[in-house]
């Protein structure tokens, strides 16, 4: 077990909360997102700020998001978009840079992670003083909606390989949906060496392997209504490639 040096926020301090949205041709799905998060975060009552990290969208997504900050106000919508797609992995360096929360919630842009959660995640967090609360689709009442049998059978199939052969301790491996202290984030991303999907698998057995305490709350996790899924033949190759690495060097 790693020696541990994550400080301990203080009860008497309020917490913020940095929501890191990477978005890729998500026109149509960002103004949702971004209304759902407003509500359930107003709802809760947390202080919070959305982080939009667009990927030279040419769909307009980074127009849409300038409309956005002009309704919801610029410090609870930061846009910091880059020139072009340099992965997910690198997207949550660059959010993490522009983050003033001293938690910071990763999820997808798509709305297949629903904000309905977030105060599930914080309430877990806060029950057992957790350094990262993973959303489990393979747990509790949690599941997958609008998956075709292909689908269903690649997500089972990459986290039962990542379970034995890596033993992450967590039930989904591959999911996006988390919350972090920054801190143990910050730590993580300067270990993980993944720049694309493998990236999700690969933070949790870091967290394992240096200590950390992982929490997990059961999710629904629906597929995308608008736009084309991102997860292709490449992406798949791509993360069998990664663990078989990662299995190789840890």
């Amino acid at each position: 077990m790693a020696n541990r040096k994550t400080s301990r926020t203080n009860p008497d301090s309020v917490d913020k909360y940095s929501v890191l949205l990477p978005t890729y041709n998500e026109r149509e799905n960002l103004p949702l997102i971004v209304w759902l998060l407003v509500k359930y975060f107003g709802e809760s009552g947390y202080n919070y700020e959305i982080i939009v990290i667009d990927d030279g969208s040419p769909d307009g997504t980074l127009e849409v998001g300038e409309q956005l900050q002009k309704i919801y106000g610029e410090d609870k919508i930061l846009l910091r978009p880059r020139a072009k797609k340099l992965g997910l992995g690198t997207a949550y360096i660059h959010g993490i840079k522009h983050a003033t929360g001293n938690f910071i919630f990763i999820m997808d842009a798509d709305l297949s992670h629903h904000p309905k959660f977030i105060p599930e995640f914080i309430q877990k967090q806060k029950e057992g003083d957790y350094d990262l609360v993973s959303g489990t689709r393979y747990r509790g009442n949690g599941g997958v909606y609008g998956w075709d049998l292909r689908r269903k059978l690649i997500s089972r199939g990459a986290n039962f390989l990542t379970q034995v052969l890596l033993r992450p301790g967590a039930s989904d491996v591959t999911g996006s949906f988390r919350l972090y202290r920054k801190e143990v984030l910050e730590r993580l991303m300067e270990r993980c060496v993944s720049k694309g999907y493998v990236f999700q698998m690969e933070i949790i057995v870091r967290a394992r392997q240096l200590g950390y305490s992982v929490g997990e709350v059961p999710i629904s996790f629906v597929d995308r209504v608008y736009g084309e899924s991102k997860l292709g033949g490449n992406e798949i190759v791509s993360f069998a490639k990664g663990l078989l690495t990662f299995f190789a060097t840890t």
